[in-house]
Formats: C-alpha cells, structure tokens, sequence
C-alpha cells in the first residue's frame, strides 16, 4: 500500500503540470498577473493581448491572448469586456480575468475584417451592454452578453449594406446607415434604427432577452 501511494505522491506534480499545459479551446492565453482588487480594471489594447490594469497602482491584473490571434477591437461594460478578433471570433471575458465565458464566430467575418477593419463592428445595445450587437455589412447579430445566446439577427436590406463604421447613438437606439446601390431603395429606408430588442418598429413583438 506504502509504495502505491509513494508513487501517487509522486505523480501528483505531474498530473498538475498536464493539466496546466493543454491546449485551452480557441487557444486562449488567459493569465491573471495580479490578486482581484476592488474596482472594475482599466482594459486596453496592446500588441496582441487585451490587457487589464489596476486603476489605482497601474499594475497589470491580466492579460488575455490567442495563439496567432491579434484583438481588433474592444468594448469594455461592467462585469465584462467584448473582444473581437481578426480571424472574427468574438469572446467575451469576466473584467475581473476569471474566465472567458463564451465565443461566437462572426459568419464571413474574418474577410471583412481584412478588408475593411473593425471600426463599429461591435455594439453595446443598452448602457450595461447586457446585449451585443456585431454589424456586418450583410447583417446585424445580437448576442446576450450573459451566456453568449443569440437573440436576433437583422439582414440587410436586398441590394444595401450595413456601414458599420457610420452609427449614431440617440437615446436607448442605434442609427446605422445601410446605403443601397442605384435605386434599390429610397434613402428613408437606408438607414435603420435597433435597441436591444431588435429593429425598432411600431408592430414589432420581440422575444425579450431575460435569462431564463
């Protein structure tokens, strides 16, 4: 019994160290730096890590990283950070570097991406970014910043596209401009209005985005 559990003993480092060195999914490189302090981290972008800072000493809390990934864009929220990335994944990261608690890939996203870069691809649809929009030019995808579930998609009117970088905020709704080619629509319909329910419209009768 003696060298059985002698030998156990003996593996244990092992067995830790494996465990430590598998490949995490989506090769995310998550790395807290520092003990959770109080108050949400400053969050920015450097080099090819999202990086989180303590607004009172500066020192770094975490970072967070993907093999051969580089974040294009961020949009910070209370509790929570929305990364995109260039090979279109979206992630979104507990602010105090927990966990990454989910990843949505953004249809055709990566091309687009290198073609027009990342400018207002990512939307928070309510002041607490409980929900996530990502504009492409093709659609509109909102995702429940909760758990990651999809909650609605709005396609692009046939023969217009959705300008992501060309968005104004007014009141609880976004303003996104969706330009058509010649006269596939009148101008009144190439801009579009959305909250976190969807395209705002007077017959609308939306799901809601509640847990459940």
């Amino acid at each position: 019994m003696l060298p059985l559990a002698l030998a156990l003993a003996a593996a244990a480092p092992l067995l830790t160290a494996a465990h430590d060195a598998r490949h995490a999914p989506f090769g995310d490189r998550l790395v807290r730096h520092a003990a959770v302090a109080e108050g949400e981290p400053r969050l920015r972008i450097e080099g090819e890590a999202v990086r989180a800072y303590d607004p009172q000493s500066g020192r770094t809390r975490w970072t967070h990283a993907r093999d051969g990934r580089r974040p294009l864009a961020l949009l910070p929220a209370t509790g929570h950070a929305v990364t995109l990335w260039d090979d279109g994944l979206i992630t979104d990261t507990v602010r105090d570097g927990s966990a990454v608690r989910w990843h949505r890939a953004i249809p055709g996203g990566a091309r687009r991406l290198r073609e027009n870069g990342a400018e207002g691809v990512l939307r928070a649809l309510d002041p607490e970014a409980r929900m996530v929009a990502v504009v492409t030019p093709q659609r509109i995808t909102a995702y429940r910043s909760a758990d990651g579930d999809l909650r609605w998609v709005l396609p692009a009117r046939r023969g217009c596209a959705f300008a992501p970088e060309r968005g104004v905020r007014h009141g609880r709704a976004w303003v996104l401009a969706q330009p058509c080619a010649g006269d596939a629509a009148p101008w009144p319909q190439q801009v579009v209005a959305v909250d976190d329910l969807g395209r705002i419209a007077p017959d609308r009768r939306p799901m809601g985005n509640d847990l459940p």
